[in-house]
């Protein structure tokens, strides 16, 4: 049986997209469950594909006054470094002013990839890009953000709601510079091959698509007689 690591380092081989569409075919799980609104984008997107498990917290990094508690982080980072698979950092801005919200930037991405967190996703903005793809660490956010107030860890290790889905902590996560998806336990076992199997349709789909010889009638026909070749019956 394949570990989890493995299963990782197969699934990098995949674009994030190409992976969604697999698992509309595979998995009963809705669409919406699983992929995140388009304003979580990649900030280093030279980085991609990236690939985790969750590691889940909640963060104001925006409200004003108060002092800094960042014991939730360095416990984390603790956790993170024992966990010995590549982790991904999934944080839920909860300051009162969203806009502002700097959950990280290169430094705080230095000690979590140094511990083997490979990226970040978060529903706040990030600083010092540049930096995080030298070390390389990925993020994926809404956005450049300058500065921060006081960071403070509010919970960690529970449910958030990032991006319009929920990220639970052990789920897994892969992200490339189009966005971010969570990947269902239940599918695992199989996406590699199925998304293997995906790549090959699309490739023969798409030829079939451009041509300017075929009508768009048996286009229709040809393409549902390859979702059969490949294996590919449910159509979402």
């Amino acid at each position: 049986m394949k570990t989890l690591n493995t299963t990782i380092e197969e699934l990098r081989d995949f674009d994030t997209a190409l992976l969604a569409n697999t698992i509309g075919y595979i998995d009963p799980i809705p669409a919406h469950e699983y992929y995140m609104a388009g304003e979580i984008q990649s900030v280093t997107p030279g980085l991609g594909p990236t690939v985790g498990v969750a590691v889940t917290c909640e963060m104001d990094s925006s409200s004003p006054g108060g002092t800094a508690d960042t014991d939730g982080f360095w416990r984390q980072v603790e956790e993170i470094s024992a966990m010995k698979i590549p982790v991904i950092w999934v944080v839920k801005a909860v300051g009162s002013r969203p806009g502002h919200e700097c959950i990280l930037g290169d430094g705080m991405a230095k000690t979590l990839f140094a511990a083997g967190c490979v990226g970040a996703v978060t529903d706040g903005g990030v600083r010092d890009a540049t930096g995080m793809a030298s070390v390389p660490f990925a993020a994926y956010c809404r956005g450049l953000t300058i500065h921060h107030t006081a960071l403070r860890v509010t919970a960690i290790n529970q449910p958030v709601e990032v991006g319009g889905i929920t990220i639970s902590p052990g789920d897994l996560v892969h992200a490339n510079f189009e966005g971010v998806i969570k990947i269902p336990q239940s599918c695992l076992p199989t996406l590699a091959q199925k998304a293997t199997q995906m790549r090959a349709f699309e490739h023969e789909a798409h030829c079939l698509m451009r041509r300017t010889d075929v009508t768009p009638a048996e286009k229709r026909k040809q393409v549902g007689e390859l979702t059969q070749k490949y294996g590919f019956t449910q159509c979402v």
